[in-house]
């Protein structure tokens, strides 16, 4: 497992190039929810996602250590990351990413000048081949989420939220592979326990539930949840001990309340967040907490939308 000191070296390390990113608030939102709703926001961040600081954290070690070519596996914005991160140290880095990934973030990947290696639907299709490719071209394989070092670039997001948010009751985290999660319970849990980490994922994407449930790893089969960014079909081997440990309660939201909280976030607070992020506003808006007057910050991941597809995204 990572430590808080792991967490508080991975700041230092990726503080040239990762933002402090803002907490946003709501008026008619926290009313809505009954509680007090603080939004770090991370699709603010640099690419767009908290992923950037997993992947320079992750990339720089690997540098540090001869590295020459990285690749790695992402539906989109662990690639852009890794790729931005890269291409800034001038390495050449290769990304195995689904068949179905988003228009948006294929182009950012290859903006950043990240080769774009295309294999199946599933994490558990992509993550094999980017570590083939690795082992192949005497490369490192950035691991999107199952690694101590993209696992403590993720914890400072909490390291940040201790800073800017005084008083907090619980933070609420969206759970993909679980990398982000386990960051935030490891830095949260050693410098506060009273505060409850909640993670959030879709029904039509509940490995991590699943797993939690049979006090093993579980995986489901590939899934369409609009929330991409969460369709890993099961946590990580590294992740999910963290996970067990700590995790205060995981609760489950819908495709029609994602899609209302991506709306009213849109609507009311004129911000564009992904899906994936939106889940951590649903569970707020739609009383999965079980809190009433507490002061919550939930974590939006994201903003990487593909504008073409926004309309499967709102609410009719």
């Amino acid at each position: 497992m990572i430590s808080l000191k792991d967490i508080q070296d991975a700041r230092d390390r990726i503080s040239d190039i990762a933002y402090i990113t803002p907490i946003l608030q709501s008026e008619q939102l926290s009313i809505r929810c009954g509680n007090r709703i603080s939004l770090k926001s991370e699709h603010l961040q640099k690419t767009g996602s908290f992923k950037i600081r997993g992947a320079t954290n992750n990339v720089k070690n690997a540098i540090e250590n001869g590295a020459k070519y990285v690749t790695t596996a992402s539906s989109g914005n662990h690639g852009q990351a890794v790729s931005y991160v890269a291409n800034k140290y001038n390495i050449p880095a290769t990304i195995v990413v689904p068949e179905n990934i988003t228009k948006t973030k294929l182009d950012a990947i290859q903006a950043y000048n990240g080769q774009i290696v295309k294999c199946g639907t599933t994490s558990a299709e992509r993550l094999p081949r980017a570590k083939e490719i690795a082992e192949e071209k005497n490369g490192v394989y950035i691991a999107p989420y199952d690694d101590p070092y993209t696992m403590a670039g993720q914890g400072t997001v909490a390291l940040e939220i201790l800073d800017q948010v005084d008083n907090i009751d619980a933070i609420v985290v969206p759970i993909g592979g679980g990398g982000l999660i386990a960051g935030i319970l490891t830095a949260v849990k050693e410098t506060n326990p009273n505060i409850k980490v909640i993670g959030v994922e879709p029904e039509m994407a509940n490995d991590t539930y699943l797993s939690i449930q049979n006090k093993k790893i579980t995986s489901i089969p590939a899934t369409t949840t609009i929330a991409y960014g969460l369709r890993t079909n099961l946590p990580g081997d590294l992740t999910f001990p963290v996970i067990m440990k700590y995790l205060d309660d995981l609760v489950l939201v819908s495709e029609d309340e994602i899609r209302y909280a991506f709306t009213f976030v849109l609507e009311r607070m004129k911000q564009l967040i992904e899906p994936s992020s939106a889940t951590t506003i649903a569970a707020a808006m739609f009383n999965k907490l079980n809190l009433q007057g507490k002061n919550i910050v939930t974590v939006i991941s994201g903003g990487n939308v593909d504008v073409e597809k926004m309309n499967q995204f709102i609410l009719k």
